[in-house]
């Protein structure tokens, strides 16, 4: 075929569809420049396609040898191909893109259409699988600025609060557990001292404790219902050690008292006093007995082992040999018997100076108690007591509103 075979399929013999496809192609370009406000993260995805695969507008084919009819019955549908060339060039234009380089030679030929054009370019297929799978996905473009609704905000997991009071026993505090729907035995997890991460007793002298008695610090807590007992056990660590920290050790360590001795020190002045000023003074009394080899006589630890904290106490519980028996055992009890609140903790680390040896509970008085030096004043009060509670019918001779 010789170059006087071939006619232009856009000559200006055809000037009606040149001016068609001209304004085919403006119509098309407005509603570009409309549709792309809205379509910014789609323009973004088509650089990316149009630069890996650059268009590459289909060249004419040269007529059959029969003559004009048929160039001219091709010319429309090259001159829409043109078009949709043009439109797609335009679009190229308003993404800010960094041309990509010429290739070294043109790419393969398409499947010829029917006119003599090529099929459109695999970019546009692209375009077309990206605007599918942004549909699938549920990626809405929407007009006009218009925002998806926020997400609703997560249910929140119901909680419980438990209230444990200063003093209390492993043995009390699991009442209280049960009582607030907590899931697991109390008294059994915290029968374990090991496997508490980041608490270690070591660190506190209790390298032989039993149990976590003494440690599991008494306050409100707030815990998810039916929550694992666990969950309660590791608040009551951390808060452990986050006040005692801050708790001033000197005077403990001249007495060659460990931590776990104040504990257990503490968790007795929690039971036995109840007005916060004796508090330092019911630590110089143990102080004392202590570096005398005295028993320290404290009924207390008898409740403690015997587990009857409201009952008066019979003279065959006060007569129970246990090590925890202050009455029968000098020296301290093998562990604490109640779990201590700051104060107590404060006041068993720094007692006062004081020479007392005794206390006993004065009547006519909510708690308070008169603290002596001497056997012979201890005997004079404690007759005081007992004439007052005669005096009240064999009941405790306090008065307490």
């Amino acid at each position: 075929m010789t170059g006087a075979d071939w006619e232009d399929p856009l000559a200006p013999d055809d000037e009606a569809a040149r001016e068609r496809a001209r304004r085919r192609a403006e119509r098309e370009r407005r509603r570009r420049e409309r549709q792309g406000k809205a379509r910014k993260s789609l323009a973004d995805r088509v650089r990316e396609i149009t630069e890996e695969s650059p268009i590459v507008p289909a060249r004419p084919r040269a007529p059959e040898a029969d003559g004009d009819a048929e160039p001219r019955r091709a010319a429309a549908p090259r001159a829409r191909e043109r078009a949709d060339y043009e439109a797609v060039s335009a679009a190229r234009e308003r993404v800010p893109t960094v041309a990509p380089p010429a290739p070294a030679e043109p790419p393969p030929a398409e499947d010829p259409l029917p006119g003599g054009g090529r099929r459109r370019p695999l970019a546009l297929l692209g375009l077309g699988a990206v605007v599918a799978a942004i549909a699938g996905a549920g990626v809405i473009v929407t007009r006009g600025g218009d925002e998806a609704p926020p997400a609703p905000p997560p249910r929140e997991r119901p909680t419980v609060t438990i209230t444990i009071p200063e003093g209390y026993s492993r043995t009390q505090v699991a009442k209280l557990v049960k009582e607030a729907g907590l899931r697991g035995n109390y008294v059994k997890v915290t029968d374990s001292t090991k496997g508490w991460k980041g608490f270690d007793l070591k660190r506190y002298g209790a390298k032989g404790a039993e149990s976590l008695e003494g440690f599991l610090f008494p306050a409100t807590y707030e815990v998810y219902k039916r929550a694992n007992v666990k969950q309660l056990v590791r608040k009551q660590l951390e808060a452990f050690e986050d006040n005692f920290a801050g708790i001033n050790m000197r005077k403990a360590k001249r007495a060659n008292l460990t931590p776990y001795d104040v504990v257990i020190i503490a968790s007795m002045i929690e039971r036995e006093i109840s007005v916060p000023k004796e508090r330092p003074l019911a630590a110089s009394v143990i102080y004392n007995r202590l570096k005398a080899g005295t028993p320290l006589g404290i009924d207390a630890t008898v409740r403690y082992i015997t587990d009857n904290w409201t009952e008066p106490l019979r003279e065959s519980e006060l007569a129970t040999d246990s090590p925890y028996n202050t009455r029968l055992y000098a020296g301290l009890p093998p562990g604490p018997i109640g779990n201590p609140g700051l104060a107590s903790l404060e006041a068993a680390a720094n007692p006062a100076d004081t020479d007392y040896f005794f206390y006993v509970v004065k009547p006519g008085t909510c708690g308070e108690h008169e603290f002596v030096e001497t056997q012979a004043e201890f005997d004079a009060a404690v007759a005081k007591y007992n004439s007052a509670r005669e005096a009240a019918g064999g009941k405790s001779p306090t008065e307490c509103d």
